[in-house]
């Protein structure tokens, strides 16, 4: 899994990359952990190539603490098995997801 973040209108968004699993979720949530002021997260899923449900836990974790801070998260860029994987697990009546980093920053306005 690589991680590249961006700050965009005081929203910081996180390209995912590779795998979000089991053995790389502890790795995002560090990361998640490491962001002190925390509030408005775009996740740019566009180059994940597959996700378990530990990366969904890991996502739900976020989006908690996003919460928590008065803001929120929004995925961007799903497709294929992933998006799929979060269809059928429920996760898109929780989280909104658009089709680019651009469109979810503009939902935080």
């Amino acid at each position: 899994m690589e991680l590249m973040q961006q700050v965009e209108h005081e929203v910081v968004i996180v390209a995912v990359s590779g795998r979000l699993d089991a053995a790389s979720a502890p790795e995002f949530d560090q990361w998640i952990s490491g962001q002190p002021k925390l509030a408005k997260l775009v996740i740019d899923l566009a180059r994940l190539d597959y996700i378990s449900s530990a990366g969904l836990r890991s996502i739900l974790a976020a989006a908690k603490r996003t919460k928590g801070a008065g803001g929120g998260v929004a995925l961007a860029g799903l497709s294929g098995n992933v998006e799929e994987v979060f269809r059928m697990s429920g996760f898109l009546t929780i989280i909104p997801a658009f089709a680019t980093p651009g469109d979810a920053v503009a939902s935080f306005n």
